[in-house]
């Protein structure tokens, strides 16, 4: 019987600020190349690595041949045409998708056997993030947008870490037509239906909290009148971005459950 063997990627590019982070944890000098990103700036880490993409800009193929990787890391939906293109030209490609811990979890288990280094270590750093108090039950309500309101549901991130701290997510059964994966929208009729005791508001758009307090419905909800709205990161909540956005996430999250 032939095996087929594994060969250890050396320099790896990671085109996802969270499989950038996770590598670089894993085994730094792998990292040869990342996308520019805000949660990086003030990272000591990753000062120094070539940045073959800024802001929201498309990352530049000439540069990343140019680096010579043997593995391209992307997210699957942001990095779907540069992967495509280089699998074109014979560089190894792997596309990643992280929707809840268990899949946050594996990435790990998979990217650290791509460079063939033992992921334990940091898997077991994951578990400080989560408290043990996981039976509260407290009805609560995301928003990440006001025109549509948009809530994650069960199939998100941000839905499936909630459920870690024991919030009831009011939107977790709920299937819509959202562009978004994981994602429904909803009708002011339905926010007051619902009728949260927690809101949680993310700062997906400028002045959001501003915005929705504008909205009718909002005096009337309960988590309004009790003072129990949160404002939190887009990173960590809504994308999980990198781990230490995760454990801010996390630490906020015990904050309000």
């Amino acid at each position: 019987m032939i095996t087929e063997q594994h060969t250890s990627a050396k320099s790896v590019i990671a085109l996802s600020c969270l499989a950038a982070d996770i590598i670089s944890q894993l085994d730094q000098k792998k990292l040869v190349g990342i996308s520019g990103s805000s949660l990086f700036k003030k990272d000591s880490r990753l000062q120094g690595i070539t940045h073959i993409s800024e802001g929201q800009n498309a990352p530049n193929l000439e540069k990343i041949v140019s680096l010579k990787p043997d593995l391209v890391i992307g997210a699957t939906g942001f990095s779907n045409v540069p992967l495509q293109k280089l699998q074109q030209l014979e560089i190894p490609t792997l596309s990643t998708k992280v929707n809840s811990w268990q899949s946050l979890e594996q990435l790990t288990k998979t990217l650290a056997n791509k460079i063939d280094i033992d992921p334990q270590l940091l898997l077991n750093s994951y578990k400080n993030f989560l408290t043990a108090n996981q039976n509260q039950n407290i009805s609560t309500l995301i928003l990440v947008s006001r025109q549509p309101i948009s809530t994650p549901n069960k199939n998100s991130w941000a839905g499936d870490l909630m459920s870690k701290f024991g919030a009831k997510n009011i939107a977790s059964e709920l299937q819509g037509n959202s562009p978004i994966g994981g994602y429904v929208t909803l009708s002011a009729e339905k926010v007051l239906e619902a009728n949260p005791d927690v809101l949680i508001i993310v700062n997906a758009e400028p002045n959001l909290l501003n915005s929705l307090k504008k909205e009718p419905f909002w005096q009337k909800l309960k988590a309004s009148k009790n003072n129990r709205v949160y404002v939190f990161d887009y990173y960590g909540l809504v994308n999980p971005g990198s781990l230490n956005a995760i454990e801010k996430a996390c630490q906020e999250l015990e904050k309000v459950f």
